[in-house]
């Protein structure tokens, strides 16, 4: 079961409400290769991402593209299917062997009503969802590739030892081959 503290950065609430929401999560392992929810797919929930790391990729005129990468103590979902009940934009794939706790969209509205501090909560997550992905738009807009390898690398060193490179190189936007001589840049 998840520790309330865990969503306490995601969701602002008091100690009891935190308590709430988290018991309305439950476990799930996945294996390596594994999917938690595929493009097209009405089955909307997010996930905490307890141990692993997950990809969020979707296929586009044939080529697949990696939109985030998961790493551990963070949480995601298809935000869209979350909230509105939409398919799926997103498929979500275990790169290694995972553990999760995770919440149904239904649960999630079901908060919503039971819990007094949940739309300020709601709110607030929202915005964080919101300004990270600002943030994204924002480093592809005035970022050079280097930057946008360096930015990340600094804020999550781990996913260049747990995760291929390709991944890492289509969610920074480029190719593999221009992940490579970059970081063989800066080992030189």
């Amino acid at each position: 079961m998840i520790d309330p503290r865990e969503l306490h950065g995601y969701f602002d609430l008091h100690p009891a409400e935190l308590s709430q929401l988290a018991a309305a999560f439950s476990d799930l392992s996945l294996a390596t290769g594994q999917d938690f929810l595929r493009q097209g797919e009405y089955h909307p929930r997010m996930a905490f991402v307890r141990s692993g790391y997950l990809r969020v990729h979707t296929e586009t005129n044939g080529k697949e593209v990696t939109q985030w990468i998961a790493p551990p103590r963070y949480l995601l979902t298809d935000l869209a299917a979350l909230v509105y009940g939409e398919p799926a934009r997103w498929t979500i794939t275990a790169l290694t062997d995972c553990r999760l706790s995770v919440i149904s969209a239904s649960d999630y509205a079901r908060l919503g009503k039971e819990i007094p501090g949940w739309p300020r909560a709601e709110r607030s997550f929202l915005a964080h969802c919101f300004v990270t992905l600002e943030n994204r738009v924002l480093s592809f807009l005035s970022l050079s590739a280097r930057q946008r390898y360096e930015a990340l690398f600094t804020e999550h060193p781990d996913l260049f030892n747990r995760v291929p490179l390709q991944y890492l190189a289509s969610m920074l936007g480029m190719t593999p081959e221009t992940l490579s001589r970059i970081r063989a840049g800066q080992r030189s």
